[in-house]
């Protein structure tokens, strides 16, 4: 899954494999498990023994009945990202786990902005960036405007950024991202296939 060619910061260009495999990056980390109630617990204990910081983590039923898939977004090398899903799997109650760089997924994030009214009404540029970057009004009232915006990370950030420079927001929150795999190959599906044979074959 090494990368020599990343175009993310141009700083594992010429490297050697060993280098890059020492670069950090940002990783997607997707685990199926049981619905359990102690499991978020464990799987955020993986991560703080190994000092990785979870910066974005979305947890929702999968397409699988009885099955919750968590989304866990998180800054390091790919080793430690190998490792971690490693740990994860470990568990009892997780059927799989498997970490992916940007370019395997479909990646969505969805945003809110609380935009001032009266600075949206003098600086008509707060407008014309959210038609461009995509963004919608929600709520419109004589305090302050909705504005709601779905997309890739970078394109939220990117709209946030600029209305943020122009001084007109005053809340802003981001879902941690949602996405799926660019794959026809379903691994869990085959993870099940697999493990119902065996169980029929015993």
């Amino acid at each position: 899954m090494i990368n020599s060619d990343c175009d993310k910061c141009g700083r594992c260009n010429n490297k050697s494999e060993k280098e890059v495999s020492t670069c950090e990056s940002l990783f997607t980390i997707q685990v199926y498990s049981e619905n359990t109630p102690v499991l978020l617990s464990q799987i955020s204990a993986v991560f703080t023994r190994r000092q990785v910081n979870i910066e974005t983590l979305n947890v929702c039923a999968s397409s699988t009945p009885g099955v919750h898939k968590y989304t866990i977004t998180c800054v390091c090398t790919e080793e430690m990202a190998k490792m971690l899903t490693k740990q994860m799997e470990k568990r009892i109650d997780v059927l799989q786990a498997t970490y992916y760089t940007d370019d395997q997924l479909f990646i969505l994030e969805a945003a809110l902005l609380k935009i001032s009214t009266p600075v949206l009404l003098e600086n008509p540029e707060i407008s014309k960036i959210a038609r461009i970057h995509g963004g919608s009004f929600v709520e419109v009232n004589p305090v302050y405007a909705t504005l709601e915006k779905t997309g890739r990370t970078e394109d939220v950030l990117s709209l946030y950024n600029k209305l943020n420079d122009l001084g007109a927001v005053l809340q802003f929150v981001r879902t941690g991202r949602i996405c799926i795999t660019k794959g026809t190959e379903e691994k869990l599906d085959n993870y099940l296939a697999k493990r119902e044979s065996e169980r029929k074959n015993k």
